[in-house]
């Protein structure tokens, strides 16, 4: 399989004579090279049959690195599923209009981050309103900042309860409208007052030109049934960006072509680029230190942890089925012995560990 770090080790060099890198993307490129390879360090194995050596070697961690993170993907899942409401969901989708783009790509971190805020306040108001819900929701929210064909798009998900805990916290109000959890049109607006008003708090808001605020804002509303199938999707990218090697079909001749499914049409699109272009396209959906990308807001938000175990004592009262048990949950409190390794080569004997290699101090390829 073609990697992403195989592209970055040839014309990553190149890359950077030519190009003026942020920290945060000098670092992806180092930690991504070095990925599983003896400068990360890791263990030597040996087979008790057949005696062959096998070496593995560690990972190295960056949030970015389409390789890493997979335990750690599984855990998040399993976390979020079990934070799952026995209730219906929708899917809401917030995407800053073009005219913004070039401040966010200069301004990430408090842009990115107000982006999240705004989505999820901006819904909430109108949430709070009895002709919609009339309570409070449990929202999660995550940061996407790429299309399919990995141009800058930056854009926020929440994944959204269809109804809410009422004020006083003794009733779960479902939504009024089958159809919609609220009008879009409304909370685009809303949505976009409130990214105004941030604006003008940071003291960026002459950066943006006036038309920006008469246009129409983006925001996509769909079901999503019980949540499982978008948490699965969100999933994918929490501890990663933009593509996974699994896409990536061709790298020869300096030329990388990837593949991506059109929202439009779901047929199978194919682009190819230079290794230059594609290292690029990469880069620019590197976040900022410190960033957090995914947040919890409403009855999700871990100061509402009471008020979410009382949505959810409520919801399973008016349920008369027993609820199934949440995929992936583990009411154990010990934790499973690992599963022996088996030789690759003769696929007989056991994998014996030999020996711990440190870290290779090496200049990045």
């Amino acid at each position: 399989m073609i990697e992403v770090a195989d592209i970055l080790r040839r014309h990553g060099p190149q890359y950077r004579q030519q190009h003026r890198l942020l920290p945060s993307q000098q670092k992806v490129l180092e930690d991504l090279v070095r990925c599983r390879t003896v400068a990360c360090g890791g263990q030597l194995y040996r087979c008790d049959h057949c005696g062959q050596d096998h070496y593995r070697y560690h990972s190295c961690g960056n949030r970015h690195c389409p390789k890493c993170h997979r335990q750690q993907t599984e855990r998040w899942l399993e976390q979020q599923q079990a934070r799952l409401l026995p209730c219906a969901y929708y899917l809401l989708t917030f995407t800053l209009p073009q005219g913004l783009r070039a401040l966010a790509w200069s301004h990430q971190k408090v842009i990115y981050g107000l982006s999240l805020q705004s989505a999820a306040r901006a819904l909430q108001r109108l949430a709070w309103d009895p002709k919609y819900v009339g309570g409070q929701l449990a929202m999660l929210a995550v940061l996407h900042t790429w299309t399919r064909a990995l141009l800058y798009h930056p854009h926020v998900h929440l994944l959204v309860s269809a109804g809410g805990l009422s004020a006083d916290g003794q009733h779960w109000v479902g939504a009024k409208n089958p159809a919609f959890l609220v009008p879009g049109f409304a909370l685009s607006k809303i949505f976009r007052g409130k990214f105004k008003a941030g604006l003008k708090q940071l003291g960026l808001l002459n950066a943006v030109a006036s038309a920006v605020w008469q246009q129409k804002w983006v925001v996509h509303c769909q079901h999503a049934g019980s949540g499982q199938k978008v948490l699965d999707y969100l999933g994918r990218y929490v501890f990663r960006i933009a593509i996974t090697n699994s896409r990536i079909q061709r790298f020869d001749y300096g030329q990388v072509t990837f593949n991506y499914r059109d929202n439009r049409t779901q047929q199978i699109q194919h682009v190819s680029l230079t290794a230059q272009e594609f290292i690029g396209r990469f880069l620019q959906h590197v976040l900022p230190r410190g960033l957090v990308k995914v947040r919890s807001y409403g009855l999700a938000a871990a100061h509402c942890a009471d008020k979410l175990q009382q949505a959810r004592a409520l919801l399973e009262a008016t349920d008369s089925q027993p609820q199934p048990p949440t995929l992936g949950q583990n009411n154990s409190n010990t934790t499973p012995d690992p599963p022996p390794l088996f030789c690759p080569a003769c696929k007989r004997g056991h994998l014996i560990l030999i020996a711990s290699l440190l870290p290779q101090r090496t200049r990045a390829p």
